[in-house]
Protein backbone atom coordinates (compact mmCIF):
# COMPACT_ATOMS: atom_id res chain seq x y z
CA UNK A 1 0.00 0.00 0.00
CA UNK A 2 3.20 2.82 -0.73
CA UNK A 3 2.35 4.75 -3.75
CA UNK A 4 -0.15 6.91 -4.22
CA UNK A 5 -3.25 4.38 -3.20
CA UNK A 6 -4.94 7.19 -1.64
CA UNK A 7 -6.85 8.17 -4.45
CA UNK A 8 -10.22 9.01 -2.68
CA UNK A 9 -8.27 11.73 -0.57
CA UNK A 10 -8.88 10.11 2.87
CA UNK A 11 -7.68 11.07 5.66
CA UNK A 12 -4.17 10.34 5.87
CA UNK A 13 -1.32 9.62 9.32
CA UNK A 14 2.02 10.39 7.82
CA UNK A 15 4.47 8.09 8.92
CA UNK A 16 8.25 9.44 9.14
CA UNK A 17 11.00 6.73 8.76
CA UNK A 18 13.71 7.64 11.53
CA UNK A 19 15.18 4.05 10.51
CA UNK A 20 13.07 1.89 13.67
CA UNK A 21 12.63 -1.69 13.06
CA UNK A 22 9.46 -0.71 14.34
CA UNK A 23 8.34 1.94 11.55
CA UNK A 24 6.01 0.15 9.76
CA UNK A 25 4.70 -1.44 12.65
CA UNK A 26 3.12 2.52 13.29
CA UNK A 27 1.22 2.28 10.10
CA UNK A 28 -0.25 -1.23 10.66
CA UNK A 29 -1.45 0.46 14.05
CA UNK A 30 -3.28 3.11 12.50
CA UNK A 31 -4.76 0.59 9.74
CA UNK A 32 -5.93 -1.65 12.33
CA UNK A 33 -8.06 1.80 13.92
CA UNK A 34 -9.42 2.23 10.20
CA UNK A 35 -6.86 4.88 9.21
CA UNK A 36 -4.93 4.95 6.14
CA UNK A 37 -1.02 5.63 6.64
CA UNK A 38 1.60 5.44 4.58
CA UNK A 39 5.63 5.36 5.40
CA UNK A 40 7.28 8.36 4.13
CA UNK A 41 11.62 8.95 4.98
CA UNK A 42 12.30 11.85 6.83
CA UNK A 43 13.85 13.75 4.50
CA UNK A 44 9.68 14.12 2.96
CA UNK A 45 8.24 16.18 6.10
CA UNK A 46 7.76 19.70 4.37
CA UNK A 47 6.09 17.62 1.25
CA UNK A 48 4.05 15.71 4.13
CA UNK A 49 3.32 19.31 6.15
CA UNK A 50 2.00 20.86 2.40
CA UNK A 51 -0.30 17.85 1.36
CA UNK A 52 -3.84 18.53 2.12
CA UNK A 53 -4.74 14.81 2.87
CA UNK A 54 -2.17 14.54 5.34
CA UNK A 55 -4.07 15.32 8.35
CA UNK A 56 -1.51 13.94 11.28
CA UNK A 57 2.55 13.14 11.18
CA UNK A 58 4.25 10.46 13.26
CA UNK A 59 8.11 10.68 14.08
CA UNK A 60 9.11 6.92 14.52
CA UNK A 61 12.07 6.21 16.47
CA UNK A 62 15.24 5.16 15.09
CA UNK A 63 18.69 3.51 16.27
CA UNK A 64 21.01 6.67 16.15
CA UNK A 65 21.25 9.42 19.13
CA UNK A 66 20.21 12.86 18.38
CA UNK A 67 23.67 14.31 18.67
CA UNK A 68 25.34 11.53 16.28
CA UNK A 69 26.86 13.39 13.88
CA UNK A 70 24.49 12.27 10.33
CA UNK A 71 21.55 11.44 12.52
CA UNK A 72 18.51 11.92 10.32
CA UNK A 73 17.16 15.22 11.29
CA UNK A 74 14.16 17.76 9.74
CA UNK A 75 13.81 21.40 10.04
CA UNK A 76 11.81 22.99 13.38
CA UNK A 77 9.77 24.80 10.53
CA UNK A 78 7.73 21.56 10.56
CA UNK A 79 6.51 22.06 14.02
CA UNK A 80 4.80 25.40 13.19
CA UNK A 81 2.92 24.00 9.85
CA UNK A 82 -0.42 23.58 11.91
CA UNK A 83 -0.81 19.44 12.37
CA UNK A 84 -0.59 17.51 14.98
CA UNK A 85 2.17 15.73 15.39
CA UNK A 86 3.16 12.44 17.61
CA UNK A 87 6.89 11.89 18.51
CA UNK A 88 7.69 8.30 19.62
CA UNK A 89 10.97 7.83 21.24
CA UNK A 90 13.76 9.13 18.51
CA UNK A 91 11.18 11.51 17.20
CA UNK A 92 9.67 12.82 21.12
CA UNK A 93 13.64 13.27 21.44
CA UNK A 94 13.97 15.28 17.96
CA UNK A 95 11.32 17.39 18.53
CA UNK A 96 11.88 18.38 21.72
CA UNK A 97 15.44 19.03 21.03
CA UNK A 98 14.38 21.16 17.67
CA UNK A 99 11.89 23.25 19.92
CA UNK A 100 14.57 24.19 22.61
CA UNK A 101 14.27 21.31 25.08
CA UNK A 102 17.59 19.76 26.34
CA UNK A 103 18.39 16.20 25.73
CA UNK A 104 20.84 13.74 28.15
CA UNK A 105 22.39 10.83 28.03
CA UNK A 106 21.21 7.53 29.97
CA UNK A 107 23.52 6.22 32.45
CA UNK A 108 22.54 2.78 31.00
CA UNK A 109 20.63 2.33 28.03
CA UNK A 110 16.75 1.10 28.46
CA UNK A 111 15.85 -1.55 26.86
CA UNK A 112 12.37 -3.55 27.90
CA UNK A 113 9.54 -3.08 29.65
CA UNK A 114 9.31 -0.56 31.96
CA UNK A 115 6.12 1.14 33.74
CA UNK A 116 4.47 4.75 33.67
CA UNK A 117 2.42 6.86 35.67
CA UNK A 118 0.26 9.63 34.12
CA UNK A 119 0.69 12.86 35.68
CA UNK A 120 -1.36 15.19 33.86
CA UNK A 121 -4.81 15.57 31.92
CA UNK A 122 -4.62 15.11 28.05
CA UNK A 123 -6.32 13.61 25.14
CA UNK A 124 -3.55 11.60 24.24
CA UNK A 125 -3.45 9.75 27.44
CA UNK A 126 -6.86 10.02 27.94
CA UNK A 127 -8.47 6.46 28.87
CA UNK A 128 -5.43 4.95 30.11
CA UNK A 129 -4.40 3.82 33.62
CA UNK A 130 -3.06 6.61 35.72
CA UNK A 131 -0.51 4.18 37.55
CA UNK A 132 1.14 1.36 36.01
CA UNK A 133 0.91 0.78 32.88
CA UNK A 134 3.48 -1.43 31.00
CA UNK A 135 5.39 0.24 28.23
CA UNK A 136 7.73 -1.00 26.14
CA UNK A 137 11.30 1.59 26.24
CA UNK A 138 14.10 1.19 24.08
CA UNK A 139 16.65 4.36 24.50
CA UNK A 140 19.88 5.84 25.11
CA UNK A 141 18.92 9.78 25.89
CA UNK A 142 16.44 10.92 27.30
CA UNK A 143 14.33 14.49 27.45
CA UNK A 144 16.14 16.18 30.66
CA UNK A 145 14.34 19.89 29.83
CA UNK A 146 10.93 20.09 28.10
CA UNK A 147 10.62 22.76 25.37
CA UNK A 148 8.46 26.24 26.35
CA UNK A 149 4.86 25.35 26.15
CA UNK A 150 5.02 21.47 26.64
CA UNK A 151 4.21 19.64 29.66
CA UNK A 152 4.53 16.59 31.14
CA UNK A 153 1.74 13.97 30.50
CA UNK A 154 3.65 10.91 31.93
CA UNK A 155 6.67 9.39 34.17
CA UNK A 156 8.42 6.04 34.66
CA UNK A 157 11.05 5.53 38.01
CA UNK A 158 13.88 6.57 35.70
CA UNK A 159 12.66 9.33 33.41
CA UNK A 160 10.83 12.21 34.67
CA UNK A 161 9.10 12.59 30.70
CA UNK A 162 7.54 9.63 29.19
CA UNK A 163 5.26 11.59 27.50
CA UNK A 164 4.87 15.35 26.96
CA UNK A 165 3.13 17.62 25.12
CA UNK A 166 1.90 20.90 23.85
CA UNK A 167 -1.94 21.07 23.44
CA UNK A 168 -2.33 24.65 22.19
CA UNK A 169 -0.02 23.48 19.04
CA UNK A 170 -1.16 19.60 19.17
CA UNK A 171 2.41 18.44 19.29
CA UNK A 172 3.02 15.70 21.34
CA UNK A 173 5.83 12.62 22.11
CA UNK A 174 6.73 9.59 24.28
CA UNK A 175 9.37 8.16 25.35
CA UNK A 176 8.25 4.49 24.69
CA UNK A 177 6.77 2.56 21.77
CA UNK A 178 3.28 2.70 21.21
CA UNK A 179 2.53 0.79 18.39
CA UNK A 180 4.84 -2.82 19.67
CA UNK A 181 2.17 -5.11 21.68
CA UNK A 182 4.01 -4.99 24.52
CA UNK A 183 3.01 -1.48 25.02
CA UNK A 184 -0.23 -2.56 27.02
CA UNK A 185 -2.67 0.70 26.01
CA UNK A 186 -0.77 1.71 22.74
CA UNK A 187 -3.47 0.63 20.59
CA UNK A 188 -5.34 3.42 23.18
CA UNK A 189 -2.59 6.26 22.59
CA UNK A 190 -2.55 6.25 18.63
CA UNK A 191 -6.92 5.78 18.99
CA UNK A 192 -6.59 9.22 21.01
CA UNK A 193 -3.80 10.83 18.76
CA UNK A 194 -5.94 9.88 15.21
CA UNK A 195 -9.31 10.12 16.77
CA UNK A 196 -8.93 13.30 19.55
CA UNK A 197 -5.87 15.24 18.23
CA UNK A 198 -5.99 15.13 14.92
CA UNK A 199 -10.21 14.84 14.31
CA UNK A 200 -9.87 11.25 11.85
CA UNK A 201 -12.64 9.04 11.71
CA UNK A 202 -12.11 5.36 10.66
CA UNK A 203 -12.18 4.72 7.29
CA UNK A 204 -9.66 2.35 5.76
CA UNK A 205 -10.55 -1.10 5.38
CA UNK A 206 -9.32 -4.19 3.95
CA UNK A 207 -12.37 -3.76 1.68
CA UNK A 208 -10.52 -0.50 0.70
CA UNK A 209 -7.57 -1.75 -0.10
CA UNK A 210 -9.04 -4.16 -2.06
CA UNK A 211 -10.91 -2.05 -4.63
CA UNK A 212 -7.93 0.37 -4.57
CA UNK A 213 -5.20 -2.26 -5.54
CA UNK A 214 -7.43 -4.34 -8.33
CA UNK A 215 -8.03 -0.27 -9.28
CA UNK A 216 -4.08 0.63 -9.41
CA UNK A 217 -2.63 -2.84 -10.99
CA UNK A 218 -4.96 -1.90 -13.73
CA UNK A 219 -3.92 1.29 -14.18
CA UNK A 220 -0.31 -0.13 -14.28
CA UNK A 221 -0.58 -3.09 -16.81
CA UNK A 222 -2.64 -1.29 -18.89
CA UNK A 223 -2.70 -3.88 -22.26
CA UNK A 224 0.03 -5.61 -20.93
CA UNK A 225 0.38 -8.92 -19.57
CA UNK A 226 1.34 -10.09 -16.36
CA UNK A 227 3.45 -12.91 -14.88
CA UNK A 228 2.70 -14.04 -11.77
CA UNK A 229 4.57 -16.94 -9.62
CA UNK A 230 2.58 -18.51 -7.31
CA UNK A 231 3.13 -21.13 -4.56
CA UNK A 232 0.16 -22.02 -3.23
CA UNK A 233 0.73 -19.69 -0.57
CA UNK A 234 -1.35 -16.74 1.59
CA UNK A 235 0.63 -14.24 -0.33
CA UNK A 236 0.88 -15.33 -4.01
CA UNK A 237 -2.66 -16.23 -3.71
CA UNK A 238 -4.14 -13.45 -2.85
CA UNK A 239 -1.44 -11.74 -5.49
CA UNK A 240 -2.71 -13.93 -7.87
CA UNK A 241 -6.49 -13.11 -7.00
CA UNK A 242 -6.35 -9.19 -7.21
CA UNK A 243 -4.60 -9.61 -10.41
CA UNK A 244 -7.29 -11.95 -11.93
CA UNK A 245 -9.64 -9.36 -11.05
CA UNK A 246 -7.76 -6.50 -12.63
CA UNK A 247 -6.79 -8.33 -15.84
CA UNK A 248 -8.79 -11.02 -16.49
CA UNK A 249 -7.39 -13.43 -19.33
CA UNK A 250 -3.65 -11.47 -19.41
CA UNK A 251 -2.78 -13.35 -16.61
CA UNK A 252 -0.22 -15.96 -16.52
CA UNK A 253 0.21 -18.21 -13.02
CA UNK A 254 3.32 -20.24 -12.96
CA UNK A 255 4.27 -22.74 -10.21
CA UNK A 256 7.94 -23.25 -10.14
CA UNK A 257 8.56 -26.76 -8.60
CA UNK A 258 12.00 -25.68 -7.07
CA UNK A 259 12.92 -29.16 -5.22
CA UNK A 260 12.84 -27.80 -1.73
CA UNK A 261 9.49 -27.47 -1.21
CA UNK A 262 7.72 -29.42 1.78
CA UNK A 263 6.82 -33.43 1.23
CA UNK A 264 3.99 -33.70 -1.30
CA UNK A 265 3.38 -30.05 -1.77
CA UNK A 266 3.91 -29.42 -5.51
CA UNK A 267 1.03 -31.79 -6.17
CA UNK A 268 -0.80 -30.63 -3.75
CA UNK A 269 -0.56 -26.54 -4.60
CA UNK A 270 -1.48 -27.50 -8.14
CA UNK A 271 -4.34 -29.27 -7.09
CA UNK A 272 -5.52 -26.42 -4.87
CA UNK A 273 -4.38 -23.34 -7.20
CA UNK A 274 -6.41 -25.06 -10.31
CA UNK A 275 -9.56 -25.25 -8.00
CA UNK A 276 -9.55 -21.77 -6.86
CA UNK A 277 -8.32 -19.81 -9.65
CA UNK A 278 -10.26 -19.41 -12.92
CA UNK A 279 -7.29 -20.27 -15.08
CA UNK A 280 -5.03 -22.89 -14.93
CA UNK A 281 -1.66 -22.36 -13.50
CA UNK A 282 1.65 -23.78 -15.08
CA UNK A 283 3.75 -26.51 -13.49
CA UNK A 284 7.47 -26.25 -13.94
CA UNK A 285 9.27 -28.73 -13.18
CA UNK A 286 13.10 -27.10 -12.10
CA UNK A 287 14.14 -29.30 -8.99
CA UNK A 288 17.23 -30.30 -10.72
CA UNK A 289 18.11 -26.91 -11.92
CA UNK A 290 17.78 -25.99 -8.28
CA UNK A 291 19.71 -28.71 -6.83
CA UNK A 292 22.60 -28.78 -8.98
CA UNK A 293 23.21 -24.66 -8.40
CA UNK A 294 23.06 -24.72 -4.66
CA UNK A 295 25.86 -28.10 -4.79
CA UNK A 296 28.41 -26.92 -2.54
CA UNK A 297 27.09 -23.40 -1.69
CA UNK A 298 27.18 -23.25 2.46
CA UNK A 299 26.45 -19.39 2.86
CA UNK A 300 23.08 -19.00 3.21
CA UNK A 301 22.90 -15.56 1.10
CA UNK A 302 24.61 -16.91 -1.38
CA UNK A 303 21.52 -19.87 -1.28
CA UNK A 304 19.19 -16.61 -1.91
CA UNK A 305 20.57 -14.74 -4.51
CA UNK A 306 21.17 -18.59 -6.51
CA UNK A 307 17.40 -19.32 -6.19
CA UNK A 308 16.18 -15.80 -6.90
CA UNK A 309 18.20 -15.60 -9.85
CA UNK A 310 17.64 -19.24 -11.30
CA UNK A 311 13.51 -18.54 -10.22
CA UNK A 312 13.63 -15.53 -13.06
CA UNK A 313 15.63 -17.63 -15.40
CA UNK A 314 13.22 -20.50 -14.98
CA UNK A 315 10.41 -18.11 -15.92
CA UNK A 316 11.52 -16.77 -18.50
CA UNK A 317 12.29 -19.90 -20.10
CA UNK A 318 8.89 -21.20 -19.45
CA UNK A 319 7.06 -18.99 -20.33
CA UNK A 320 9.11 -17.34 -23.61
CA UNK A 321 6.69 -18.79 -25.77
CA UNK A 322 3.24 -17.04 -24.34
CA UNK A 323 5.26 -13.73 -23.88
CA UNK A 324 6.20 -11.10 -24.06
CA UNK A 325 5.33 -10.40 -20.60
CA UNK A 326 5.40 -6.81 -19.29
CA UNK A 327 5.30 -7.38 -15.60
CA UNK A 328 5.85 -9.81 -13.56
CA UNK A 329 3.94 -10.28 -9.96
CA UNK A 330 5.45 -11.14 -6.61
CA UNK A 331 3.82 -11.55 -3.31
CA UNK A 332 6.53 -9.49 -1.62
CA UNK A 333 5.23 -8.31 2.19
CA UNK A 334 6.22 -5.49 4.38
CA UNK A 335 8.59 -7.89 6.91
CA UNK A 336 10.53 -9.09 3.38
CA UNK A 337 11.37 -5.65 3.01
CA UNK A 338 12.29 -4.23 6.00
CA UNK A 339 15.10 -7.48 7.36
CA UNK A 340 16.33 -6.89 3.60
CA UNK A 341 16.78 -3.64 2.25
CA UNK A 342 15.72 0.59 3.38
CA UNK A 343 12.45 0.60 3.05
CA UNK A 344 11.74 4.52 2.90
CA UNK A 345 14.69 5.61 5.52
CA UNK A 346 17.52 4.40 7.23
CA UNK A 347 16.28 1.00 8.74
CA UNK A 348 19.05 -1.52 9.32
CA UNK A 349 19.48 -4.65 6.85
CA UNK A 350 18.59 -7.78 8.94
CA UNK A 351 19.07 -10.45 5.40
CA UNK A 352 18.35 -10.70 1.85
CA UNK A 353 14.42 -12.19 1.36
CA UNK A 354 14.21 -14.02 -2.24
CA UNK A 355 11.92 -11.44 -2.98
CA UNK A 356 13.13 -8.50 -3.14
CA UNK A 357 17.37 -9.61 -2.75
CA UNK A 358 17.64 -12.45 -5.22
CA UNK A 359 16.45 -10.58 -8.28
CA UNK A 360 18.98 -9.89 -11.48
CA UNK A 361 20.18 -5.84 -12.19
CA UNK A 362 18.64 -6.02 -15.66
CA UNK A 363 14.97 -7.98 -14.66
CA UNK A 364 13.29 -8.01 -18.39
CA UNK A 365 10.02 -7.15 -16.01
CA UNK A 366 8.36 -3.88 -14.42
CA UNK A 367 7.77 -5.53 -10.66
CA UNK A 368 4.19 -5.68 -9.44
CA UNK A 369 4.07 -5.91 -5.51
CA UNK A 370 0.56 -5.25 -4.00
CA UNK A 371 1.33 -6.57 -0.87
CA UNK A 372 4.74 -4.85 -0.35
CA UNK A 373 3.09 -2.65 2.85
CA UNK A 374 1.49 -5.74 4.32
CA UNK A 375 1.19 -7.81 7.29
CA UNK A 376 0.37 -11.38 6.68
CA UNK A 377 -2.60 -10.61 8.68
CA UNK A 378 -3.74 -7.76 6.71
CA UNK A 379 -3.00 -10.18 3.65
CA UNK A 380 -5.52 -12.95 5.46
CA UNK A 381 -8.29 -10.29 5.86
CA UNK A 382 -7.91 -8.70 2.08
CA UNK A 383 -7.99 -12.57 1.05
CA UNK A 384 -11.19 -13.12 3.13
CA UNK A 385 -12.28 -9.80 1.38
CA UNK A 386 -11.78 -11.85 -2.25
CA UNK A 387 -13.20 -14.77 -0.55
CA UNK A 388 -10.30 -16.75 -0.68
CA UNK A 389 -10.81 -19.96 1.09
CA UNK A 390 -9.92 -20.35 4.70
CA UNK A 391 -7.83 -23.51 3.81
CA UNK A 392 -5.70 -21.40 1.22
CA UNK A 393 -5.62 -18.37 3.76
CA UNK A 394 -4.94 -20.19 6.97
CA UNK A 395 -1.17 -22.02 5.88
CA UNK A 396 1.55 -21.53 8.06
CA UNK A 397 4.13 -18.74 5.89
CA UNK A 398 6.96 -20.61 4.11
CA UNK A 399 9.95 -19.15 3.02
CA UNK A 400 9.99 -18.70 -0.91
CA UNK A 401 13.81 -20.39 -0.93
CA UNK A 402 12.05 -22.92 0.62
CA UNK A 403 13.99 -26.10 2.79
CA UNK A 404 17.33 -24.80 1.44
CA UNK A 405 17.23 -21.79 4.35
CA UNK A 406 16.29 -24.86 6.63
CA UNK A 407 19.38 -26.67 6.28
CA UNK A 408 22.12 -25.49 7.07
CA UNK A 409 25.22 -25.61 5.72
CA UNK A 410 25.30 -27.13 1.62
CA UNK A 411 21.73 -28.62 -0.11
CA UNK A 412 21.66 -31.66 -1.19
CA UNK A 413 19.09 -34.37 -2.13
CA UNK A 414 19.74 -36.41 0.64
CA UNK A 415 19.33 -33.35 2.74
CA UNK A 416 16.20 -32.42 1.02
CA UNK A 417 14.84 -36.39 2.12
CA UNK A 418 15.30 -36.27 5.20
CA UNK A 419 14.22 -32.74 6.05
CA UNK A 420 11.39 -33.23 4.19
CA UNK A 421 10.44 -36.56 6.22
CA UNK A 422 11.46 -35.00 9.49
CA UNK A 423 9.09 -31.74 8.89
CA UNK A 424 5.97 -33.48 7.40
CA UNK A 425 5.57 -35.33 11.07
CA UNK A 426 6.33 -32.14 12.92
CA UNK A 427 3.55 -30.53 11.08
CA UNK A 428 0.97 -33.77 11.14
CA UNK A 429 1.06 -34.25 14.88
CA UNK A 430 0.94 -30.16 15.26
CA UNK A 431 -2.68 -30.75 12.66
CA UNK A 432 -3.73 -33.70 14.83
CA UNK A 433 -3.11 -31.99 18.49
CA UNK A 434 -5.27 -29.17 16.97
CA UNK A 435 -1.90 -26.99 17.47
CA UNK A 436 -1.30 -26.11 13.89
CA UNK A 437 -3.85 -22.72 13.90
CA UNK A 438 -2.87 -21.26 17.12
CA UNK A 439 0.93 -21.05 15.27
CA UNK A 440 1.88 -18.58 13.50
CA UNK A 441 4.73 -20.33 11.53
CA UNK A 442 6.12 -24.10 12.48
CA UNK A 443 8.63 -25.90 10.49
CA UNK A 444 11.95 -28.47 11.03
CA UNK A 445 15.31 -27.43 10.41
CA UNK A 446 18.44 -29.86 9.75
CA UNK A 447 21.40 -28.68 11.66
CA UNK A 448 25.40 -29.30 10.14
CA UNK A 449 25.96 -31.04 13.21
CA UNK A 450 26.12 -35.13 14.15
CA UNK A 451 25.57 -36.63 17.34
CA UNK A 452 26.47 -40.01 18.87
CA UNK A 453 23.42 -42.11 20.00
CA UNK A 454 22.12 -45.61 20.81
CA UNK A 455 19.69 -47.56 18.65
CA UNK A 456 19.37 -51.35 18.74
CA UNK A 457 22.45 -51.48 21.23
CA UNK A 458 24.54 -49.88 18.57
CA UNK A 459 26.60 -46.69 18.55
CA UNK A 460 25.38 -44.14 16.19
CA UNK A 461 26.56 -40.63 14.56
CA UNK A 462 23.58 -39.02 12.74
CA UNK A 463 22.09 -35.89 11.86
CA UNK A 464 20.36 -33.31 14.63
CA UNK A 465 17.09 -31.92 14.00
CA UNK A 466 15.53 -28.64 15.32
CA UNK A 467 12.19 -27.70 15.90
CA UNK A 468 11.39 -24.25 15.45
CA UNK A 469 7.64 -23.01 16.01
CA UNK A 470 6.40 -19.30 17.06
CA UNK A 471 3.31 -17.31 17.84
CA UNK A 472 3.23 -14.07 16.21
CA UNK A 473 0.68 -11.32 15.05
CA UNK A 474 2.68 -9.67 12.45
CA UNK A 475 5.72 -11.64 11.91
CA UNK A 476 8.10 -8.40 13.29
CA UNK A 477 8.38 -10.10 16.31
CA UNK A 478 7.67 -13.18 17.80
CA UNK A 479 7.50 -15.80 20.58
CA UNK A 480 8.49 -19.12 20.95
CA UNK A 481 5.14 -21.70 20.90
CA UNK A 482 4.56 -23.64 23.83
CA UNK A 483 3.56 -27.07 22.54
CA UNK A 484 2.67 -29.61 24.87
CA UNK A 485 5.31 -31.97 25.97
CA UNK A 486 3.54 -34.51 25.19
CA UNK A 487 3.24 -33.45 21.74
CA UNK A 488 6.73 -32.32 21.32
CA UNK A 489 7.38 -35.95 22.68
CA UNK A 490 5.52 -37.92 19.70
CA UNK A 491 7.34 -35.41 17.55
CA UNK A 492 10.45 -36.08 18.77
CA UNK A 493 10.17 -40.09 18.92
CA UNK A 494 7.94 -40.61 15.60
CA UNK A 495 11.29 -38.54 13.44
CA UNK A 496 13.67 -40.43 15.55
CA UNK A 497 12.18 -43.89 14.77
CA UNK A 498 10.97 -43.05 10.95
CA UNK A 499 13.41 -41.07 9.21
CA UNK A 500 16.60 -42.58 9.00
CA UNK A 501 19.65 -40.27 9.25
CA UNK A 502 18.70 -38.46 12.51
CA UNK A 503 19.00 -39.57 16.42
CA UNK A 504 18.35 -36.46 18.11
CA UNK A 505 15.78 -33.54 17.99
CA UNK A 506 15.58 -30.65 19.79
CA UNK A 507 13.29 -27.45 20.05
CA UNK A 508 14.42 -23.85 19.40
CA UNK A 509 12.83 -21.60 22.44
CA UNK A 510 14.00 -18.43 21.20
CA UNK A 511 11.84 -14.95 20.67
CA UNK A 512 12.35 -12.70 18.11
CA UNK A 513 13.74 -10.41 18.32
CA UNK A 514 16.92 -11.18 19.35
CA UNK A 515 16.52 -14.38 17.10
CA UNK A 516 14.66 -14.50 13.76
CA UNK A 517 12.35 -16.69 12.81
CA UNK A 518 14.12 -18.82 10.06
CA UNK A 519 17.79 -19.66 10.84
CA UNK A 520 18.86 -18.76 7.86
Amino acid sequence: MSGNQNRQGQPEVAVLDFGSQYTQLIARRLRELGVFSEIYPFTRAAEMMARPEVEGVILSGGPASVYAAGAPDIDAGIFAAGKPILGICYGMQLMCRKLGGALEPEAQREYGPAAVTVIDDSPLMADTPADGQRVWMSHGDRVGALPDGFRALAKSESIPFAACGDAERRLYGVQFHPEVVHTEHGMRILENFTRRICGITARWSAAAFAEEAIAAIREQVGDAKVLCGVSGGVDSTVVATLIDRAVGDRLHSVFVDNGVLRLGEADEVERNLNAFLHRPVMRVDAANIFLNRLAGVAEPEKKRVIIGNTFIETFENATRDLGPFGFLAQGTLYPDRIESVTVAGPSSTIKTHHNVGGLPAKLGFELIEPLRDLFKDEVRRVGRQLEIPDSLLMRHPFPGPGLAVRILGEVNREKVRLLQAADHIFIQELRSAGEYDRIWQAGAVLLPVRTVGVMGDQRTYESVVALRAVTSQDGMTADWARIPDEVLARVSNRIINEVPGVNRVVYDISSKPPSTIEWE
